[in-house]
């Protein structure tokens, strides 16, 4: 496990995880700082972010000290020049899921940060065009939100084609 860097604000939580060098657990309000020394530290790369609805699993493991909420954002971090893997979860809250955007440091999470919005509701402060990406502008919901109502849109299935 790889150490936090040196501007790494107090209190960030870690522990091993799978495919990466060290996964942190921030809390909201440390999650931008953090990034932020990451990214001074030589991490040039936000390979990825998602946004995660852990509706149905309340009881997951986390670092003693993480206080497990219902949507959590995951940042994944890539130094090309060490080869090395940084995974950033930040627990965004129950009802209204809500954390800082990153597109400041990292402007490439613009779109990444859109499609949380999108599918799961995940609200990023300071972003500079939060809107829908994927689902039309009137669409109401967020698809991927494990309460989300199946089945609501109508599919049309074309005939089938018969025996030849």
């Amino acid at each position: 496990m790889i150490p936090l860097p040196p501007m790494a604000p107090p209190g960030v939580a870690c522990a091993d995880a799978l495919a990466c060098d060290v996964a942190c657990f921030p809390a909201r309000d440390a999650y931008l700082d953090l990034v932020r020394a990451w990214r001074e530290d030589g991490f040039e790369v936000c390979a990825d972010l998602c946004g995660v609805d852990y509706l149905g699993h309340p009881g997951r493991s986390l670092p003693e000290g993480v206080v497990a909420t219902r949507f959590e954002v995951v940042v994944n971090l890539l130094s090309v020049s060490t080869r090395r893997r940084v995974r950033v979860r930040v627990q965004a809250g129950d009802r209204e899921p809500r954390v800082p955007s990153l597109f400041g440091v990292y402007p490439g999470t613009e779109a990444m940060e859109r499609e949380a919005f999108d599918l799961f509701g995940i609200l990023f402060d300071g972003h500079p065009d939060l809107t829908r990406i994927l689902m039309p502008e009137d669409w109401e919901g967020h698809p991927l939100r494990k309460d989300y109502a199946v089945g609501r849109v109508p599919v049309q299935f074309k005939q089938a084609p018969g025996p030849r």
